[in-house]
């Protein structure tokens, strides 16, 4: 506690001396004043003499800054040469550390720009640059010496060798400080590719190689890192000879730090060396360096897990199968150092028993310290893990680093996991068709609790998804449940719970922009169902504007990938619900950005239909900073508009600008619509007639997007046609099923069948199937034993016949029992004559149905008093489910009463008072329709119902049994 009271205290005593809130305690002097003021008559070369002699640091800084201006203009350029630069040089010994700073970024930016002839330059700013370079001041001698090495590329090397050679070598003594010969191995290994190999052995080699012998072990390191230029000066030759000797030498050094040095040029010069050279010294030595770096476990091992990528790559030519294989189990050692029980308990237990560590705080110092080594090696292994496999091969990723990769994606350190995440991507590409090897891996790190894995996974998740997709699984995840993606992409949503629960926005926005890319992975029902509720969500309650606009260009994107019109429609009236006319005004703001996302994504059109009339009726808001947003967007709504179709809405857009200019009260709104004004009027509507000849090309996006709309409606119409038809199909073909079952459960292949022999006018049969379709429920099989009336000639021909009522004048379309067998097709094609056209009111029916016999011409106008149930025909219950076919007629007998129907009997006619077509009230043809209610067990009673009026074959409605009677 009494730390962390000190902390605060020294805090808050740091923040009190900054003194961000305070006012400067007094103003400057008159005095001071007087030293800052200039005489404005100077001209710009006498002011700058006058403030490099006599003037304040600030202002002394301000001309060396100026400098490359002045001597950009070329009436002041010899006189800015001849009075300022010597002045400026002058200034520069005694000057401090920002003034020098300042004078080497202006040196180089003079001869980057080619405003002085080189030779000048090299006489005057080249040789300031040799001489501050050995400054005492550390940060200015190296502030001058990364602006010497930067113009050392643009000297020509007569130059270089003239002015800078000799002061290098002479930098490189023994004699010298250690600062000036670490500076002589930057400058020789930086001038050592502009010379010839023999100017390179004779001037440079002997220095490279003394300063590589250097008692002090950075010189030696510094010079290390340099051999690698050298070599490509001399040639492979000369650096075998010569430069491999000090480089074995450097990589066995007893300093730490040479030897990472040697190793970094060793890989750096791979791609020099030859296959022999490789093979008999390059390969041992690394070997040698992998092995001792494992058993020391000192800062060497992270840096041998990172250089081994490249290491592979560079000798995997050269390797054989044994030495691949080698190289293999070693990047696996690293992969899992510092995870193992025995060696872990071995660094907890060894510092309390060594009693020459010192006390138990330095103790515990080593061992945090050799775990941060351990944990940067595993983290370092991961980074390499993409070159591995490209070593390895994809064939040979299973049996060798698969479930190493599985260890490296359960790391328990989480900077392992978010490095192998970063890197997924990568990988996948590599593995290709055997992507689906890691997917698992895959799912797991998604549903990591650090938020920096998430991080890694998320950014790459669209080239991931991506590689999924082409790697022989081109399918959605609803098309194949168990494909790659069933799991990967319901992780993918899941992740953004525990992003949403940390505060990085930034994180927040990527997820929400990367949601775009399921539209390649999901279908569009999918999308609709289980993505875009996500989107809208976040819209609505995401914090930070920069999610709720990401989160709305994926919305936007991914509706257009929804197929049904109802559903985008929805989703286009919520967009217009939720946010223009919402009660909260940062909403309504947010409505504004959504709909400058929605021009640059969907056509002009679309806009103008959509979203134009309620963006405009933000202009009457009450809230100043909705129209200030309004006025910035008012301009793009100009550039859609074409005339004269779009005449109206021109209307509408000056309507808006006028009463935002005549009643806006608030200041920065009326600036703002002046500022729209202003640029409305540069702005020209172009005609219909003249769009497409000047302004094809730039409307050619937007005619892209409007295809493409309008492709979306054209396929849906296509699909729903497609449902249509194949419903109707369905339902045909289940008709026909049933039509065929009926046919061979009577024993008949004829689609229409006959009565057998020896049946009542084919009203009995022997069966009990027979039965089963000849008697309503109603009716029991005993009445099938009661005494039928006789009937007319040829009644035995076929129970289809049309018969003629002698009660009314015309003609019954009552079929027998079995004309529910009939089809639909056959029926429509019977022709009724009407009584007053047809001589002798004959009944003409079409010969694909049936031929009568020549006795079958009379009909029988026997009166029937009362008809038994049994001689009533059976007729379909069932709706007709075709519409617009001529289904079995249906007939519909009288209402009975309440009461018995025996109690109070009613004259009939033949058909139980069936209404015949051609009788008085009704239209000719009117086939009249029957519906026959089975409710329960009705007892022998016959519960059924004439509806008021039926249409006759014309559409019209044909007057009930009462009203005819009435009109009689």
């Amino acid at each position: 506690m009494g730390s962390l009271d000190a902390t605060s205290t020294s805090l808050a005593e740091d923040l009190q001396d900054l003194q961000l809130d305070r006012p400067a305690k007094g103003l400057k002097s008159v005095e001071e004043l007087e030293k800052l003021t200039v005489d404005e008559h100077l001209s710009d070369i006498e002011r700058s003499v006058y403030l490099l002699s006599s003037g304040q640091e600030v202002q002394r800084i301000s001309v060396i800054h100026n400098l490359p201006d002045l001597l950009r203009d070329t009436e002041s350029h010899d006189e800015c040469m001849r009075r300022v630069v010597p002045k400026v040089r002058e200034v520069l010994h005694l000057a401090q550390t920002e003034m020098q700073v300042a004078a080497s970024s202006a040196f180089l930016q003079i001869l980057q720009k080619n405003l002085v002839p080189v030779q000048n330059y090299s006489q005057t700013f080249l040789q300031t640059i040799l001489n501050s370079v050995d400054s005492k001041d550390p940060d200015v001698a190296s502030a001058w010496l990364d602006t010497l090495l930067d113009v050392i590329d643009l000297l020509p090397k007569e130059v270089i060798k003239k002015e800078i050679l000799g002061s290098a070598i002479a930098k490189g003594q023994l004699a010298q400080s250690v600062q000036s010969r670490l500076a002589c191995c930057r400058i020789l290994g930086k001038i050592s590719t502009k010379f010839e190999p023999f100017v390179i052995k004779k001037e440079i080699l002997p220095v490279v190689q003394s300063l590589c012998q250097d008692v002090d072990y950075e010189v030696r390191g510094c010079m290390c890192r340099q051999l690698d230029c050298v070599a490509r000066g001399m040639g492979l030759e000369a650096t075998k000879s010569a430069i491999l000797p000090e480089l074995v030498e450097l990589t066995n050094d007893e300093e730490c730090h040479v030897r990472i040095a040697g190793l970094e040029t060793v890989v750096n010069i791979l791609s020099l060396l030859d296959a022999e050279t490789c093979g008999t010294t390059i390969i041992p030595l690394v070997c040698k360096i992998c092995q001792q770096a494992v058993q020391a476990e000192d800062a060497t091992l992270p840096v041998v897990a990172t250089q081994l990528g490249k290491l592979c790559h560079g000798i995997s030519d050269n390797l054989t199968d044994e030495q691949r294989q080698w190289f293999i189990d070693f990047y696996k050692k690293l992969c899992h150092v510092g995870l193992e029980k025995n060696k872990a308990s071995s660094r907890v237990t060894t510092p309390l028993i060594d009693k020459d560590r010192g006390s138990k705080e330095s103790d515990l110092t080593d061992i945090f310290e050799l775990e941060d080594k351990l944990v940067e090696c595993r983290k370092n292994s991961a980074y390499n893990f993409p070159a591995m496999v490209l070593f390895c091969g994809a064939k040979q990723f299973k049996p060798e680093l698969h479930l190493t990769f599985t260890h490296l994606c359960k790391d328990p350190h989480f900077l392992v996991r978010k490095t192998i995440s970063s890197g997924f991507h990568e990988v996948c590409k590599l593995l290709g068709n055997n992507a689906n090897l890691i997917q698992s891996d895959l799912v797991a790190l998604l549903k990591d609790e650090s938020i920096e894995v998430l991080r890694g996974v998320i950014s790459t998740i669209p080239a991931i998804l991506d590689c999924y997709m082409s790697s022989g699984s081109n399918h959605t995840v609803s098309e194949s449940k168990s494909g790659p993606l069933s799991d990967i992409i319901p992780a993918f949503l899941a992740s953004e719970n525990a992003i949403f629960t940390c505060h990085n926005w930034r994180l927040q926005e990527e997820l929400m922009r990367n949601l775009s890319c399921l539209s390649r992975c999901y279908s569009s029902e999918s999308l609709y169902n289980k993505v875009i509720p996500i989107l809208r969500q976040k819209l609505v309650k995401a914090r930070a504007l920069p999610v709720k606009v990401a989160a709305a260009h994926s919305l936007l994107k991914l509706t257009r990938k929804v197929k049904k019109r109802e559903q985008r429609e929805e989703i286009y009236h919520g967009l217009i619900h939720d946010f223009c006319h919402a009660r909260k005004c940062y909403l309504r703001n947010v409505f504004i950005d959504i709909c400058r996302i929605v021009i640059e994504l969907y056509s002009k059109k679309f806009f103008k239909e959509t979203f134009y009339e309620y963006l405009l009726e933000l202009h009457t808001d009450s809230v100043p900073n909705i129209r200030l947003s309004l006025c910035s967007i008012l301009p793009d709504l100009k550039r859609l508009l074409i005339l004269p179709t779009d005449r109206g809405l021109l209307q509408q857009l000056d309507a808006c600008v006028r009463k935002l200019l005549v009643s806006e009260k608030d200041r920065d709104v009326s600036d703002g619509i002046q500022s729209a004004v202003e640029e409305l009027d540069k702005i020209h509507i172009p005609m219909q007639s003249m769009t497409r000849r000047n302004f094809f090309e730039q409307d050619l996006d937007d005619q892209k997007k409007e295809e493409e709309e309008k492709l979306l409606l054209d396929n849906e119409e296509k699909e729903l046609k497609k449902e249509e038809e194949a419903a109707e199909k369905k339902k045909g073909d289940k008709r026909n099923l049933v039509s065929a079952k009926k046919g061979s459960e009577n024993g008949s292949s004829s689609r229409i069948p006959g009565p057998r022999k020896g049946s009542r006018a084919g009203l009995s049969g022997s069966n009990s199937t027979t039965k089963k379709f000849l008697y309503p429920s109603h009716i029991t099989p005993e009445d099938d034993n009661k005494p039928v009336a006789p009937l007319t000639k040829g009644a035995g021909t076929s129970n289809n016949k049309l018969v003629k009522s002698k009660s009314i004048n015309c003609i019954s379309q009552i079929p027998r029992r079995d004309f529910e067998e009939l089809d639909s097709k056959e029926v429509s094609k019977t022709k009724i004559v009407p009584p007053g056209k047809a001589p002798g009111n004959k009944v003409q029916v079409n010969s694909n149905i049936c031929k009568p016999s020549s006795g079958d011409s009379n009909i029988n106008k026997k009166r029937v008093s009362s008809p038994k149930l049994s001689r009533l025909p059976l007729y379909n219950s069932n709706p007709n489910l075709h519409h617009g076919r001529p289904a079995s007629p249906s007939l519909i007998p009288i209402k009975a009463s309440t009461t018995s129907t025996t109690n109070k009997p009613s004259k009939t006619t033949r058909g139980s008072g069936i209404p015949a077509p051609g009788s008085a009230g009704t239209r000719r043809a009117s086939v009249p329709t029957i519906s026959t209610s089975r409710r329960g067990s009705l007892g022998g009673q016959l519960g059924t119902e004439v509806t008021p009026k039926a249409k006759g074959s014309n559409g019209a409605l044909n007057p009930s049994i009462k009203e005819r009677k009435k009109s009689r």
